[in-house]
């Protein structure tokens, strides 16, 4: 974050996920381009990892963290040391970029001049603007925040979020996994919810097919708290292409080597969003939540019997099913390894 530390101007998000804050990132950058300084503060819960996952995001000059969960007494205690926040920074605008009450509130007590927001039900008591059409309550997130950014005149370029990498990270994990063969390919497990997860003996099937039907690498992601759950995972399958345990990786070396990995295949959870952010296809298995459309590059898996979502949707995804939506890509992927391989010179003896 090479910006200034001083801005006038913070964004706020109330909700808790790394892939929350993935998809808010081309709404910030749009916010941060109007201002006179040209980056603005986030704010967001700590669960959203933004300060590690924005470090090289020239749009935010700081991350702010404050909480946003608990019962309502906690809650009563996080307004109000949020409204200390917003009082001691003296920010001039503040963005509330969902439909949350509270942070407007916050903002309005601690005398912030310019307070935007959606203005959606009782948040319109609180903001300064006039808000967006209140017939697209219903409408999802993304569409809201579009709507705010026409409604304020400010130049939005699409809600693509290309998140920027450290160069020297990027380097660094490329070099520490250089001598696997590519494609590599990253199966991510784990999730906010156990409704999200993929059975545990889906997996084992799906990634021993998969082993079987590439030359290239393996990379199992899924957070510190994985590590065990990877190494039976390896211990487990079978197959000639490498399985690696990539899950005591920090999130910011995930995003780096996900930014070098050719095909993403995982649950609707942090590491998909990240790796559409990085540009490589992202197969998303939805089978209990909504399918993010935000990115192209989110390529969704969905219950084999087409039913829509629902808590037991993971377990209406089949591994074969899951395979053959990635089949195609990956034989691609495949040939391409295989011409690059042909075009190598051996190595000298």
């Amino acid at each position: 974050m090479n910006c200034p530390a001083v801005t006038t101007t913070a964004v706020i998000q109330t909700k808790t996920g790394i892939g929350d804050a993935i998809w808010h990132l081309p709404f910030i950058r749009a916010i941060a381009a109007a201002t006179k300084e040209g980056s603005v503060a986030f704010m967001a819960p700590p669960s959203s990892h933004a300060s590690e996952l924005f470090v090289a995001e020239p749009a935010i000059a700081r991350v702010i963290y404050f909480e946003n969960q608990g019962s309502e007494l906690t809650r009563g205690l996080q307004l109000w040391r949020l409204f200390r926040l917003l009082r001691a920074a003296k920010f001039e605008t503040v963005w509330i970029l969902d439909r949350s009450v509270r942070p407007a509130f916050a903002a309005f007590c601690a005398g912030v001049p310019h307070r935007i927001g959606l203005g959606l039900g009782s948040q319109k008591l609180y903001i300064t603007n006039r808000g967006i059409d209140p017939a697209l309550r219903r409408a999802w997130v993304t569409t809201w925040l579009v709507e705010l950014m026409k409604a304020m005149a400010v130049p939005f370029a699409g809600t693509e979020p290309q998140l920027r990498l450290p160069a020297d990270i990027v380097a660094r994990i490329g070099a520490r996994f250089a001598q696997l063969p590519h494609p590599w390919i990253a199966a991510a497990f784990g999730g906010s919810h156990p409704s999200k997860e993929w059975p545990v003996e889906y997996w084992r099937t799906f990634l021993t097919e998969l082993r079987a039907h590439t030359m290239g690498s393996v990379f199992l992601i899924g957070g510190p708290n994985c590590v065990a759950q990877a190494d039976d995972m390896v211990a487990r399958t079978v197959g000639p292409a490498p399985m690696i345990n990539a899950c005591a990786l920090s999130l910011i070396e995930v995003a780096a080597l996900l930014s070098q990995t050719d095909l993403f295949i995982g649950h609707d959870s942090g590491p998909l969003n990240i790796a559409a952010a990085v540009g490589i296809p992202a197969y998303g298995l939805f089978g209990s939540t909504h399918v993010l459309d935000y990115s192209r590059h989110i390529r969704p898996i969905l219950p084999d019997d087409g039913r829509p979502y629902s808590p037991d949707g993971m377990r209406r995804i089949s591994p074969g099913a899951a395979f053959a939506a990635i089949a195609a890509e990956l034989e691609m992927l495949e040939n391409k390894a295989r011409r690059r391989a042909a075009l190598t010179p051996p190595s000298s003896p």
